[in-house]
């Protein structure tokens, strides 16, 4: 990549007219150079089985190509259409809410030998016509793949298959999951049954680890295909998506985004997020951290909103934040879902960068603000560097765990103590990456990790975080961690199990709280920010110092909140689930203690600050305002040029930022 790719998905088979060369026209006073097609229309290009029609590509290629304009070619498998299913009715995913209807998208069993026939020769097709073509510049295989709760026979045989290659014989499974409980013990293989009414957790979450399998592997036979045909210079991407809560937000529970990575070029990212007042960066943030730390490289946020829903039409000045904010993280690309807005169908009203008139608006007005910036800039900012000192450990092993044994209550959920973590550091202005628990070799590049609820972990992962802690580095805990082992068996030593020893505490009860506080109110928080709700676990230190007991008449004798010096690191431990306020001061102690805390921790939300070097050496700093009122701030780097003025900035000036503004500083 040399320079800042800003584009659209673009579907010249959704218009209700001809206006390809009036889009044209439009993107390129917008300053798009590039566009997303294809991934969306099977039966456009296969109308019927073996009947192929590229003719609306050919014309899109043809013509972006005239413009100047970049195409990324989408593998069209994630939408199957009608005469397939028609033919193999059984190609729709058995789901444990039975058989599967046509209609939606993502439907389909991905492992299913008819669906793959199709899907390869779809790809084939499709990429041997375009690989030569001058406009294409890579490659998106599928789009937002996850398994789609596919567990019908055939995916029930495939995971027989996958434990007996993992244990080789019942007896060695029969005690790793505790299969004796309620007869439910297997004495032969071919007696497996389905584990869609499993109710021992340590089946079903090795199955949802199966099946997140199944999608890294379907991503990885979708990139082997299109290698063959990729031009040198030529990528292959994929854009991951997150938990879904309405917009972006946590971990994705269906896929294990780091192991599906590794077949990709250039990882790739969709980030939906709150806006209007409600629009805080934290998911642009989280999204780009996570997509970065897969491959520790710039990715490509491959969708995005422009305006979608009434409550996300950003207000002025919103969309130049949000296209900056994805840069300030690590992003090459900024790419909006979509174009235009579409008159018909599921999605009439996620609009696009164009409303359903098709003409200008302030949303695309804004954008071609965006766009002639992103071309003036591009050398600036392309490939911008970022080297962090904290991390936040996650695991999707943990999450599926958390979802088996919930908290009391059911709805703080694992991403909620994951972005509870995060989202106190992003408001400290701490960058951060993300360390996934397949990962933890990578653990000594970081000064402080952040672990939440690490519920299951095998004894090499926790034995790596202790050997991390006495070599010299600072950890940071939540409840929950160390619990059981990689099977979700409870480890029958005291909690938190192996973690102990660098933790220096230990605990055999935990309860539910209730008008429970932190003694003495000790990280000085509003009284009202001073409870505990949902989980306390019933801490007695044995080497630890206490940051904070309970206050209660019968638990005031624990501590809910400790911190060991072990080797030359550092362990802290959060015993309960305490309000935003406490998590921050503990955080902001442990930033302290490791040494990182300095001066872009003097300003925080809503000025949040992101950096990075680029491409000739020199510090980039981002100053975003996330409010809706002016805010000001002392530069305390070095003489510098603000970029998107050309305006001289000099060490000690004090720095206006408009409401929902940025000021990008490049220190000379």
């Amino acid at each position: 990549m040399n320079k800042l790719l800003y584009g659209v998905a673009y579907y010249d088979e959704y218009m209700p007219c001809e206006r390809l060369s009036k889009d044209i026209e439009m993107m390129k006073a917008a300053g798009i150079n590039l566009v997303r097609i294809a991934e969306s229309t099977w039966s456009t290009h296969e109308p019927q089985n073996g009947v192929f029609d590229f003719s609306s590509v050919d014309r899109v290629l043809d013509a972006m190509h005239e413009a100047g304009i970049h195409v990324i070619v989408g593998t069209p498998t994630y939408a199957i259409p009608t005469w397939m299913v028609k033919e193999h009715p059984d190609i729709l995913a058995e789901t444990p809410d039975g058989p599967g209807r046509y209609g939606a998208r993502q439907i389909m069993d991905i492992t299913h030998p008819s669906y793959l026939f199709y899907s390869e020769r779809i790809i084939r097709k499709l990429i041997s016509r375009v690989c030569d073509h001058p406009a294409v510049i890579g490659y998106q295989v599928d789009n937002e793949t996850k398994h789609y709760r596919t567990s019908g026979p055939n995916v029930q045989l495939q995971f027989v298959k996958y434990m007996r290659e993992q244990f080789g014989t019942v007896e060695r499974l029969n005690e790793a999951y505790g299969l004796d409980y309620w007869s439910n013990r297997i004495n032969s293989w071919e007696d497996f049954p389905s584990v869609v009414g499993t109710i021992n957790g340590s089946l079903g979450a090795a199955f949802a680890k199966f099946q997140r399998k199944l999608v890294t592997d379907f991503l990885a036979w979708q990139t082997a295909i299109v290698n063959e045909y990729k031009r040198p210079g030529q990528f292959v991407t994929h854009n991951f998506d997150f938990e879904w809560r309405g917009y972006s937000f946590g971990v994705q529970p269906d896929v294990d985004h780091y192991e599906a990575a590794q077949a990709l070029d250039i990882a790739g990212v969709d980030i939906y997020h709150p806006s209007q007042d409600d629009l805080t960066g934290k998911e642009i943030s989280f999204g780009g951290d996570s997509t970065r730390s897969l491959k520790g490289s710039n990715y490509f946020v491959l969708e995005t909103q422009a305006q979608a829903f009434p409550n996300w039409t950003p207000y002025p000045g919103q969309l130049t934040l949000q296209a900056f904010s994805h840069l300030a993280s690590g992003a090459n690309m900024v790419e909006y879902w979509h174009w235009h807005s579409i008159h018909n169908s599921f999605e009439t009203y996620w609009k696009g960068l164009l409303s359903h008139d098709m003409g200008p608006n302030p949303t695309y007005n804004e954008a071609k603000t965006i766009g002639r910036q992103f071309a003036r800039l591009s050398d600036k900012l392309v490939n911008l560097k970022k080297k962090n000192r904290v991390a936040v450990l996650v695991s999707n092993e943990a999450l599926t765990s958390l979802d088996w044994f919930k908290l009391p209550g059911g709805e703080v959920r694992y991403n909620d103590i994951v972005r509870l973590a995060y989202d106190q550091l992003y408001e400290m202005n701490v960058g951060c990456d993300m360390v996934y628990a397949g990962a933890s070799d990578r653990l000594d590049n970081y000064d402080l990790v952040i672990v939440p609820a690490l519920y299951t972990a095998s004894d090499e992962l926790l034995n790596a975080l202790n050997e991390y802690v006495e070599n010299g580095g600072h950890v940071v805990y939540t409840f929950k961690s160390g619990f059981a082992n990689e099977h979700i068996k409870v480890r029958t030593s005291a909690q938190p199990g192996l973690i102990e020893k660098a933790c220096g505490i230990t605990y055999s009860q935990f309860v539910e709280p209730g008008k429970v506080s932190l003694k003495g109110n000790p990280f000085d928080v509003m009284e009202a920010e001073n409870n505990i709700n949902v989980w306390m676990e019933l801490l007695t230190p044995t080497t630890a110092e206490v940051l904070a007991w309970y206050e209660h008449p019968h638990w005031g004798q624990y501590a809910a909140i400790t911190t060991n010096r072990y080797g030359k690191g550092m362990a802290t431990y959060i015993g309960c689930l305490p309000s935003e306020a406490v998590v921050r001061k503990v955080l902001e102690g442990a930033i302290r203690e490791a040494g990182i805390w300095g001066v872009d921790q003097e300003l925080q939300f809503p000025i949040i600050v992101k950096s990075g070097i680029n491409e000739e050496g020199h510090n980039v700093r981002y100053y975003f305002n996330y409010s809706d009122q002016p805010q000001s701030f002392v530069y305390p780097y070095g003489n510098g040029v603000e970029l998107l003025t050309d305006r001289e900035i000099l060490k000690g000036e004090a720095i206006e930022l408009e409401r929902w503004g940025v000021v990008i500083v490049e220190e000379q």
